[in-house]
C-alpha cells in the first residue's frame, strides 16, 4: 500500500504577480471608470432638461412669429407659424406625461386653447385683421398657463 498523499500544489510565482497585476490593473480601471460614468450620468440629464427646454422654447417662439406676422398684416407666414404652433402642441399634449416636456396642469390648460385653432387659421387665412388680436390673446393665455409672465 502506498502512502502518497497528493502533494499540495505550488504555483509558480510568475503567474501569481501577474494575477495580482490584473487585479490591480483592473481595480484601477474600475475606480476610473465610477466617477467618469456619473459624470456622464449628470451631463445626459442636462442635455435632457436642455433639450426639454430648447423644445418649449421653440414652441413659444414659433407663436411669437405667427403673432409679429400678423401685427405686420403679413397672414400667410402667420397662418403657417399658427399651424405649426396647434401642430406641436398638440404632439406634446397627447404624448404620455413621462415623454412631454408639459406637466399634467399645463397640459390641461393648454388644452383648452387648441379649441380656437380651426378659427383662428380661417381667420388668417381670409387675411382678417381681428386675427393679430386673436392671436396675441392666444400668446399671453399660452404665457399664463406655461406659468411665465
Amino acid at each position: 500500500m502506498s502512502t502518497d498523499e497528493p502533494k499540495p500544489s505550488q504555483t509558480d510565482p510568475r503567474v501569481k504577480r501577474i494575477a495580482i497585476f490584473a487585479a490591480i490593473v483592473l481595480m484601477a480601471f474600475l475606480i476610473g471608470l465610477v466617477p467618469m460614468a456619473l459624470k456622464a450620468w449628470s451631463s445626459a440629464n442636462e442635455r435632457d432638461a436642455a433639450q426639454k427646454e430648447l423644445r418649449l422654447c421653440r414652441l413659444q417662439g414659433t407663436l411669437a412669429s405667427a403673432v409679429i406676422y400678423a401685427r405686420r398684416g403679413e397672414y400667410e407666414p402667420a397662418r403657417q407659424g399658427t399651424s405649426d404652433f396647434f401642430t406641436a402642441l398638440r404632439s406634446q399634449v397627447d404624448v404620455a406625461n413621462n415623454q412631454s416636456d408639459l406637466t399634467a396642469p399645463q397640459k390641461d390648460g393648454l388644452k383648452s386653447l387648441m379649441t380656437d385653432r380651426d378659427n383662428l387659421i380661417t381667420l388668417l387665412a381670409r387675411s382678417d385683421p381681428a386675427a393679430a388680436d386673436r392671436l396675441s390673446d392666444l400668446y399671453v393665455s399660452y404665457q399664463k398657463t406655461m406659468g411665465k409672465p
